[in-house]
Order: C-alpha cells, then sequence, then structure tokens
C-alpha cells in the first residue's frame, strides 16, 4: 500500500474525530462534569486517558501549544474532576454530537456500521510502542454503538497518527511554534491570527520564531515558505505517512477504499453541517496535500 495514498484518507476521516473539538455538546457534558471552560474542557478531555498527568506531560505530547497556556488548565483540571468522569463526559458529549449532526438515517445505516467494522480493524493493528497518546485512548473500552466504536476508531488512529507526526517533526527539526507557523504558511492550516489565538502565542513569540525560521531560509520575507521550507514541510509529512501506515495496511487497498467510499456521505454531512468556523482556516485547507507538493 502506497503510504501517501493511505495519509490522504487518514487525513480525510479526521473530521470524524475532530467533531468533537468544535461542537457544543461535548463542552456542555465536559463543564456539567466540573471542568471550567472552553480550554481546560480540551487540554483535560484529550489528556485524560493518560491519567492525571502534569502540564509539562501534556505540552509535549500536543507539541504547538504555548506550555504556558496548559499550565492555566492542568494540573488544575485534575481537582474539579477525575480522568475517568472526564473520558466518560466526553465520550458522551460526542454521542450528542453525532446524534445531532449525521441525523438518525446515518446514525442507524448499515454503511455506518460496516465502517465501523472495517475502521475497528485498522484501529486494533496499532502498536503503542513511543505512541503516548494512542496508547492512553487505546486502554480505553470501544463502544457498543456503530457510530462510537467508528468514533473511537478514528481517534485511536488520529492519534497514532499524530505522535507519529511529533517524531517526524523532530526528526525534520521543527519545533511546536516552528511547525505550527509553516503549517499556517502552507495553507492547509488555521489561518495565523487563529494559530496564535488557539495555541496561545503572544504576537512577540511568534514573530522572534518567525525571525528564527528566516535566518534558517525556510520562510522568505514574505513569510511564505521557500524551497527549503517546502522541501522540509513535505519531508515531514512524508515520514508521517510512513509512520502511519501500518494500521492501514492492515485493510489492503480494497478495504482501505472501502471505507473511504463508506465514509464520503458521512464526512460530507460532518463538513455541511457548519460545524467547523471554515475563515480560521487557510484557503488550501481541506485538500489532499500531496496535490500541492512540488518535490
Amino acid at each position: 500500500m502506497d503510504a501517501q495514498y493511505a495519509g490522504k484518507h487518514a487525513r480525510a476521516f479526521e473530521s470524524y474525530h475532530a467533531l468533537g473539538y468544535f461542537a457544543p455538546e461535548v463542552a456542555e457534558h465536559l463543564i456539567a462534569a466540573g471542568l471550567r471552560g472552553s480550554r481546560m474542557c480540551y487540554f483535560a478531555s484529550r489528556s485524560a486517558p493518560m491519567g492525571a498527568v502534569g502540564a509539562g506531560v501534556v505540552a509535549a505530547t500536543f507539541y504547538n501549544f504555548n506550555p504556558d497556556l496548559v499550565a492555566k488548565s492542568i494540573p488544575d483540571a485534575w481537582t474539579f474532576a477525575t480522568p475517568q468522569a472526564i473520558t466518560e463526559a466526553r465520550y458522551a458529549g460526542i454521542d450528542a454530537a453525532l446524534r445531532r449532526v449525521l441525523g438518525p438515517d446515518h446514525i442507524a445505516s448499515p454503511d455506518l456500521a460496516e465502517a465501523a467494522e472495517i475502521a475497528a480493524i485498522a484501529a486494533d493493528a496499532a502498536t503503542p510502542e513511543g505512541r503516548s497518546l494512542y496508547a492512553a485512548h487505546a486502554q480505553l473500552p470501544r463502544p457498543s454503538e456503530p457510530h462510537m466504536s467508528l468514533w473511537h476508531s478514528f481517534t485511536l488512529l488520529r492519534e497514532f497518527r499524530g505522535d507519529g507526526h511529533l517524531a517526524a517533526l523532530l526528526a525534520v527539526g521543527l519545533g511546536g511554534i516552528e511547525a505550527l507557523i509553516t503549517h499556517s504558511a502552507t495553507g492547509a492550516g488555521f489561518t495565523e491570527q487563529t494559530a496564535k489565538t488557539l495555541r496561545g502565542w503572544s504576537d512577540e513569540q511568534w514573530n522572534d520564531a518567525v525571525a528564527g525560521l528566516r535566518d534558517r531560509d525556510i520562510l522568505d520575507g514574505s513569510g511564505s515558505l521557500t524551497e527549503l521550507g517546502t522541501e522540509i514541510r513535505n519531508a515531514a509529512e512524508d515520514l508521517t505517512d510512513d509512520l502511519a501506515l501500518a494500521p492501514w495496511s492492515e485493510l489492503g487497498d480494497d478495504g482501505l477504499r472501502r471505507l473511504a467510499e463508506l465514509y464520503r456521505p458521512i464526512g460530507g454531512t460532518i463538513m455541511k453541517s457548519g460545524i467547523f468556523p471554515r475563515e480560521a482556516f487557510g484557503p488550501k485547507w481541506g485538500r489532499p496535500q500531496s496535490s500541492d507538493r512540488t518535490t
């Protein structure tokens, strides 16, 4: 199986997982469990499967957030609710959000049930070595309902890929804020202002990092990727695809193609729901990254 082919589909499936970061139902359930504010809900709910870890662990595994921002929520979150209670609230919120966004026809459809069965094969084929967030989430019980089983599988595969992506970024020499800046520069990530706001970086910190990337000839004077910068980003994405390939190989080309076919109308419904704030993303957001490769 070609790694970039698998990676293209993996990025498309991420909309099912990412819905949980934007759906109001998830925040409502987490706040009802005791958490305070949207940032605490995000940091605590995603890291809760690792247990009551410190801010340094969360900042390290999430990578491109300002550690000072993380420290405003972690470890305080664990004084308001236990990691287990937070995880239970998160899954309850995801359930409510998926039911609203997808509607009863998708929720009860044989196609979604088949997609859940196929995705579970891939997710269960992943291995935990060096994959901290994946390993933590893999210890959680699989939900019985197909729409939640599918979310669980895509979450495992997303965190597995994400753990490998951090290794790839380290390999090409991009730190957290540098990875964020260069991803925005591709046009496929957050806009600059959204990236700074959501990830907690000040204008001064951002500008200092941009200056460092210019000194390394990764960005040009206008803030665009240079030829070297493009090569570095492409190398990181290619390595990420390579490191994420094993679970998808378990399905084979036909299995992955079938999963993509089944997911297409589901993903289309999610994207048309308006749940993602389109204005927060760059002009190439949602396009296969391989289509923009220059190397």
